[in-house]
């Protein structure tokens, strides 16, 4: 099993880093933060090149609007550094459920676990 997990990191990106990126990561990287979601943040030694390494699959919905703003140079510091006001309307930072079961399905949906009869629509029926 570890040869195939091996072979699989050489070639697929979407499952965690792939071993390149893994092994530049080693070289190169400075491990800056992680997140809530077990999301590692690094930098270069001068601060240049950003990255992250997903815990799981690589999604970049996954990355909270605050390690995004870091990644992109939008801040310098990183959230664990400079936390940034939320308003308390705001909610917590979800990634994108499209294509889940979880993903929104509006009243009448046939993905509604309980779908109700619509009431703003009458079937045309000829005569």
């Amino acid at each position: 099993m570890g040869i195939l997990n091996t072979l699989l990191r050489a070639v697929t990106w979407w499952n965690g880093s792939t071993i390149n990126t893994a092994l530049y990561t080693r070289r190169f990287g400075k491990k800056v933060g992680e997140d809530d979601q077990g999301n590692v943040f690094y930098e270069t030694a001068d601060g240049k090149r950003r990255w992250v390494i997903f815990n799981g699959e690589a999604e970049a919905s996954r990355v909270s609007p605050d390690w995004h703003g870091w990644l992109h140079h939008t801040f310098d510091e990183t959230p664990s550094q400079a936390p940034l006001t939320h308003k308390a309307w705001e909610k917590p930072h979800q990634e994108n459920l499209t294509g889940t079961p979880q993903a929104y399905a509006p009243i009448g949906s046939i993905r509604r676990p309980d779908p109700a009869p619509r009431r703003d629509y009458e079937a045309w029926s000829p005569e």
